[in-house]
C-alpha cells in the first residue's frame, strides 16, 4: 500500500469524498455533521493523504492542524470495495506518526455516536484515544463523540 499526500484532483479520491459526504447525510442529521468537502480539505491548515494499491484507491485520511501542538484527524474513509482489509489502520497509523513528526503532543478526532460509527470508534480506541469533551469549535452534541490521544 502506497499512501501519498493528494491534491484532491483525481476522479477516484474525488468520488471517493463524494461517498464519503453521502454516507454522512444518511447517519447523522445536518446540524451534526462535520465532515469536509473538497474545497475545505485544500485549506492550507489540512494535509490530505490517498491510500493506493497500484492504480486502485483503496482509502483516505487528513490531518488539520488546529495549533502548533494540536492536530485533528479527518476525512477517515475507505473504499467500500476495501473495507476490513485493515486500510484504515494503516491511514491512522500514517496521520499519527505525521503528526508526531510535526511535533504536535495532542491528536483528536470527532465522529458519530451512532451504530454506523461503531467501527470507526473501535479502531481509534484500539490506537489509544480516549473520549473526552468538544475541543476546538465543537460544541456538545448527542449525535457526535469526540477522542483525543496525547502523542
Amino acid at each position: 500500500m502506497e499512501i501519498k499526500i493528494d491534491d484532491l484532483t483525481g476522479t477516484e479520491v474525488v468520488h471517493l469524498i463524494g461517498e464519503h459526504l453521502h454516507n454522512m447525510t444518511l447517519n447523522s442529521p445536518p446540524e451534526s455533521i462535520h465532515a469536509l468537502n473538497l474545497d475545505q480539505l485544500r485549506r492550507s491548515e489540512i494535509t490530505f493523504w490517498s491510500a493506493w494499491e497500484g492504480k486502485e484507491l483503496l482509502g483516505c485520511g487528513a490531518l488539520k492542524e488546529l495549533d502548533e501542538q494540536h492536530g485533528e484527524i479527518k476525512s477517515m474513509r475507505t473504499s467500500s470495495s476495501h473495507l476490513r482489509k485493515g486500510v484504515a489502520s494503516r491511514i491512522l497509523k500514517h496521520i499519527i506518526e505525521e503528526a508526531k513528526q510535526r511535533g504536535y503532543n495532542k491528536l483528536s478526532l470527532e465522529t458519530g455516536s451512532m451504530n454506523a460509527f461503531e467501527p470507526a470508534r473501535r479502531l481509534y480506541a484500539s490506537f489509544g484515544f480516549q473520549y473526552c469533551q468538544p475541543f476546538s469549535d465543537y460544541i456538545e452534541d448527542h449525535n457526535s463523540v469526540f477522542m483525543t490521544m496525547e502523542l
